[in-house]
C-alpha cells in the first residue's frame, strides 16, 4: 500500500515537472514573441523618428522658400507701388505738357493774327504770313525790301518793318529769327557771294528793327542761308523771285515747356 502511494507521488511529481517544463517553454516562447514585438516597435520608432526628421527638414526648407517668396512679393509690391506713382507723375507731366502745347498753339495763332492785321495793306507778292513748324513766318520778298543785289532797305520795306516792330514791342515774349535767302544766280556786285548778300540783308533788317524801332536786340538773331533753303525751284524766274526773300520767324518763349521736357521723371 505504501509502495503504491509512492509510485503515485512520483507520477504526480513527473507530471508536475512536465507541466512546469511546458509552462517554461510557453513562457520562453512568449518572451521571445514579446522581444520580437519590442524590436519591431523599436524599428518602427526609429523609422518614425527618421520620417519626423525628414518632415522637419522639409518644413524648414518650405519656411525658407516662404520667406524668400514673401520678400520677393514685398519687393514686387514696392516696385508696383513705385510704378503706379511713376505713372501718375508721368500722366500729370503729360497733362501739363499738353496744356503748355495748347497754350503755345494759341499764342502762335495770336501772333499770326496780329502780324496779318498789322501788315494788311501789303500785297501777297510782297509778303506773306503763315504758320510753319510751330512758328510764325513773315516772309518779305526782295521786291518789297531791297533793290536787286543790294542790302539797303527800301522806304516801303521800312514801313513794313515798322508795323512788324510795333507788334514785337507790344509782345516782348516773342523771339525773332531773321533769315536772309537768295536765289541760285551768283552775285556780281560788291558782295563776295550769295552767302555774303544774305547775311548783309538780314543784318540790315536787324539794325532797322533794333536801332530805328527799338526792338530789344537780345530777342533778335540774324543769319544768312544763301541759296540753300529755297521755297520754289530756281529753274524759273518766278521761282527765283520767291526764293529771294527774308524770313522773319516769330515764336513765343518756351522756357517753361523746355524746363518740363528736361525734367527727369520722378
Amino acid at each position: 500500500m505504501a509502495l503504491s502511494s509512492a509510485r503515485y507521488d512520483s507520477t504526480q511529481l513527473a507530471n508536475k515537472v512536465k507541466d512546469l517544463q511546458s509552462s517554461l517553454t510557453q513562457a520562453n516562447q512568449l518572451s521571445g514573441d514579446r522581444q520580437q514585438r519590442i524590436d519591431s516597435l523599436l524599428h518602427q520608432m526609429e523609422d518614425a523618428h527618421a520620417q519626423i526628421a525628414s518632415l522637419n527638414k522639409q518644413m524648414d526648407e518650405l519656411k525658407g522658400k516662404n520667406r524668400d517668396l514673401s520678400a520677393e512679393s514685398d519687393k514686387r509690391m514696392s516696385l508696383l507701388s513705385k510704378s503706379k506713382q511713376d505713372l501718375v507723375n508721368q500722366q500729370a507731366k503729360l497733362a501739363h505738357l499738353q496744356e503748355l502745347m495748347d497754350a503755345q498753339k494759341k499764342a502762335i495763332e495770336a501772333i499770326r493774327k496780329k502780324m496779318t492785321d498789322a501788315l494788311v495793306g501789303f500785297k501777297s507778292d510782297e509778303l506773306s504770313v503763315a504758320i510753319k513748324n510751330g512758328k510764325v513766318y513773315v516772309s518779305l520778298q526782295e521786291n518789297l525790301l531791297f533793290p536787286s543785289g543790294s542790302a539797303v532797305v527800301n522806304p516801303k520795306g521800312k514801313v513794313a518793318l515798322g508795323k512788324l516792330a510795333e507788334v514785337l514791342n507790344q509782345n516782348p515774349d516773342i523771339t525773332v529769327d531773321i533769315e536772309g535767302h537768295t536765289d541760285s544766280i551768283p552775285i556780281r556786285a560788291k558782295y563776295q557771294d550769295n552767302w555774303d548778300l544774305s547775311l548783309a540783308r538780314s543784318a540790315s533788317i536787324v539794325r532797322i528793327l533794333t536801332i530805328d524801332y527799338k526792338v530789344d536786340p537780345k530777342r533778335v538773331i540774324a543769319s544768312g542761308h544763301s541759296q540753300y533753303d529755297p521755297v520754289q525751284t530756281n529753274g524759273t524766274p518766278e521761282g527765283r523771285a520767291q526764293n529771294r526773300r527774308t524770313d522773319i520767324i516769330l515764336s513765343p518763349k518756351l522756357d517753361e515747356l523746355y524746363r518740363l521736357l528736361q525734367t527727369p521723371d520722378m
